[in-house]
């Protein structure tokens, strides 16, 4: 029992151990997230020979569901099942899932006259293998971050620094896959690039179970009896578990039907912008009603920013492979720029904000500067494109697009869920917060059909002709440079009302290290 204590109490670099246990589980889960994603659309379209259109929706679809289903996840863990099981059960979906992504079965052939033959059932495996993952960060992203929370007390100082630590650790996991796992896939077989993100959520797995001495009773469920109550011939416990597994079949349909997602964010965001305007009007006073609208309106636009920025994945990957003088890097591992970045310039965002002092902007400000930054990232690919002549586009273009994209991060990211916080009304904090994540599973949506202006016709998985290629990239990177530009100045020029709305709301606290960087996107 003293042991146990010891165990418990225990600290390391003056922290609770529970914390670093978390760190390294949070680790190995982005690592084995990011590096699958990162493969996901040369897979699609090199392996399987997916036109680009087909395979940018369909990861369109897999990450708005990604981004939508932690909302469910949540409410789960904190009504029924605690932080702790909602991790474990989330943690094992995610290992199958990722496993399930290293069959690859037969590759696909493409025919003289065109006609493409696929592996069906290596399809129908990976799509489950995918709704397996979407489950496991819905049990998982949602709460992890929660515990680390409840391992400090209310006043502890050492929250905010303990939060800096625990999200280092999700960049560090991003940074590593994009290069690990690109470079095993690229190199060895996508099985290799897929079977090592497996391995990295085992060992984050392993890591969490392990450490549940070192979490000092936290995230445990808060109704024990309930859990442990039968129902159906079996505990609640493992009915919750049953019944969260069978809606993978769900998950399985959705993620093949890019209608049926479209339709249901459209219907969800109809519903909570209405459900908004009600409880606006009905139960707010004018001060309440004003801070909830100016909420809104900046949710609005960080689906526009997060639509231009989630390009990462589809459009700017592809661009990476095909038009970019790259020499024998793999195209994917560019996309280690931004974790990189983010671990580089959050420090010195944190002191310019406090440097700034009086003259800190406002988050209306912040957010129409986030749109302007990613919108002149793609501005500079334009630059690049026109400057290429007939060969292929320097590197060091697309080197500042994502310094400029992770600078439009650090404007907007660490200051979003802080304005959810403090500008909801407090009986829907629970609600808004869950708009804030399906505004973001919106953009993920939403990035994929921006991304289809550049889809380009392949042949077994290539691009044949380079100047069609630029033609049709340099066309998709100049419409999002107006549009986010564009955005970015509307915003500016109402940014004055937005804070008057605001009604004296702090939400950009100068004093919060930037590092801190809230993962509402990741």
């Amino acid at each position: 029992m003293a042991k146990t204590e010891a165990i418990k109490e225990k600290e390391l670099f003056g922290h609770p151990m529970g914390l670093f246990i978390l760190f390294f589980t949070e680790m190995w889960e982005r690592f084995s997230f990011y590096g699958m994603k990162a493969l996901l659309i040369f897979y699609l379209t090199k392996y399987h020979l997916f036109s680009d259109t087909a395979g940018n929706l369909l990861i369109g679809s897999y990450a708005a569901l990604v981004y939508a289903v932690p909302v469910i996840g949540g409410f789960i863990a904190d009504k029924y099942l605690g932080f702790r099981k909602a991790i474990v059960f989330g943690g094992v979906m995610l290992v199958l899932g990722h496993l399930g992504m290293a069959y690859e079965g037969n590759a696909a052939t493409q025919s003289v006259t065109g006609e493409i033959a696929r592996d069906n059932t290596a399809l129908q495996v990976f799509y489950f293998s995918l709704a397996l993952i979407i489950l496991g960060v819905g049990f998982l992203k949602a709460n992890i971050s929660s515990l680390v929370g409840e391992l400090y007390k209310v006043g502890d100082k050492r929250r905010d620094s303990g939060f800096t630590i625990f999200y280092m650790g999700i960049n560090l996991g991003s940074f590593f896959a994009t290069i690990v796992c690109v470079w095993l896939g690229e190199k060895f077989g996508w099985s290799y690039g897929f079977g090592a993100a497996g391995i990295g959520m085992t060992l984050g797995l392993i890591t969490f179970i392990l450490g549940k001495n070192y979490l000092m009773g936290k995230g445990e469920s808060p109704v024990p009896e309930f859990l442990n109550k039968v129902s159906l011939g079996i505990k609640n416990e493992w009915l919750i578990y049953v019944i969260s597994i069978l809606s993978t079949v769900i998950f399985w349909q959705m993620v093949q039907r890019h209608e049926a997602v479209s339709m249901s964010l459209m219907i969800a965001g109809a519903a909570s912008f209405i459900y908004i305007v009600y409880y606006a009007i009905s139960q707010l006073d004018k001060i309440a009603r004003q801070q909830l609208f100016a909420l809104t309106i900046l949710i609005i636009f960080t689906v526009i920013f997060w639509a231009l920025f989630e390009q990462a994945y589809t459009s700017l990957n592809l661009f990476a492979d095909r038009v970019l003088d790259r020499g024998d890097i793999a195209a994917g591992t560019f996309l280690s720029l931004n974790a990189l970045f983010i671990i580089l310039l959050a420090p010195i965002f944190a002191w310019l904000w406090v440097k700034l002092g009086k003259y800190n902007p406002n988050t209306a400000v912040k957010f129409s500067l986030a749109l302007m930054l990613v919108g002149l990232g793609f501005g500079s690919l334009v630059l690049g494109i026109n400057a290429s002549g007939l060969g292929k586009v320097a590197i060091y273009w697309l080197v500042i697009t994502y310094f400029l994209h992770t600078c439009g991060e650090l404007c907007l990211s660490p200051v979003g869920l802080s304005a959810v916080t403090k500008l909801s009304p407090p009986k829907i904090v629970g609600f808004m917060m869950g708009v804030w994540f399906l505004a973001t599973a919106s953009s993920e949506f939403i990035a994929s059909v921006l991304a289809n202006i550049a889809s380009v016709d392949t042949s077994n998985g290539t691009a044949p002709d380079l100047n069609i290629a630029k033609e049709s990239y340099l066309q998709l990177f100049e419409y999002l440079l107006y549009t986010g530009v564009g955005f970015g100045v509307l915003l500016l020029l109402f940014s004055p009302l937005v804070k008057k709305m605001m009604h004296g709301v702090d939400t950009d606290d100068s004093s919060a290290d930037g590092s801190e960087l809230m993962d509402e996107k990741h």
